[in-house]
């Protein structure tokens, strides 16, 4: 399996703090199935600065420590990087990374509210042929009260990535059922773990997809993992007709 969304370089992020750590990560991952991992630290979000330059070469030590420790796990370099107005001067300054060095970028957004200039980042990203990937959109209050949003930036060209946790109910019942929404009117493309630790945010790819095989069949299931193995082959990601979502969910928050 592939995990586009984690939080395994040690040091430089918020995940782990020893090399120890991040060998139990990844150990972690190997076990769940996961083969291939996209490391995507924090970027431009008010605690961290970690520049394109800078992942390249952690990434490429943090492999030679997999291979010294023999663990089949392979990493890809990548970035979450918060939605913010000086977004484009730091991409042509070559800060920026895409998954990969490919067409698409992790964009996480303030988990409180949708900034009114997203529509304008989302428009700019993708005339320079980068498609935006919009994180944790089930955990962002902004969606969560006005559904409509997340419909209106995924008719625009962005795509969608749920976390695992969420879907298994590790974020609470609300935001489960959020997910699921989201699922129902075709708004999700990719889910990753978004994992940070061996504890209590972790690898959960393996429950999420057989949650998701239980409530929608198994096609629903291999759409979100051939996506994941579109995109790290550099092919084009299925994409469906999104549904409108022009109403809170009532009762649920």
């Amino acid at each position: 399996m592939i995990d586009l969304h984690c939080h395994i370089l040690p040091y430089i992020d918020d995940g782990p703090k020893t090399w120890s750590d991040f060998l139990e990560m990844a150990r972690h991952a190997g076990k769940q199935g996961i083969k291939v991992i996209y490391t995507t630290p924090h970027h431009m979000n008010g605690y961290y600065i970690n520049t394109k330059n800078d992942i390249l070469k952690h990434v490429e030590q943090c492999n030679e420590q997999l291979k010294k420790a023999n663990i089949h796990v392979q990493l890809y370099p990548g970035q979450e990087v918060q939605i913010h107005r000086d977004l484009f001067t730091a991409l042509d300054k070559g800060e920026i990374l895409t998954l990969n060095n490919g067409k698409y970028l992790l964009l996480e957004l303030p988990s409180s509210y949708v900034p009114s200039y997203t529509h304008e980042v989302i428009y700019e990203l993708l005339i320079k042929e980068i498609t935006p990937i919009i994180v944790h959109p089930e955990r962002n209050q902004g969606f969560i009260e006005n559904c409509q949003l997340l419909f209106d930036i995924v008719l625009e060209g962005a795509l969608v990535q749920i976390t695992s946790g969420s879907i298994i109910g590790l974020f609470g019942r609300k935001i489960k059922s959020f997910s699921e929404k989201i699922i129902d009117h075709r708004l999700a493309h990719f889910i990753a773990t978004d994992a940070h630790n061996t504890r209590s945010r972790t690898f959960t790819l393996n429950e999420a997809y057989e949650t998701i095989t239980k409530l929608y069949g198994i096609q629903q299931m291999y759409f979100f993992r051939e996506n994941a193995e579109l995109l790290h082959n550099g092919n084009q990601v299925h994409v469906e007709q999104p549904i409108p979502m022009r109403k809170k969910i009532l009762g649920l928050f």
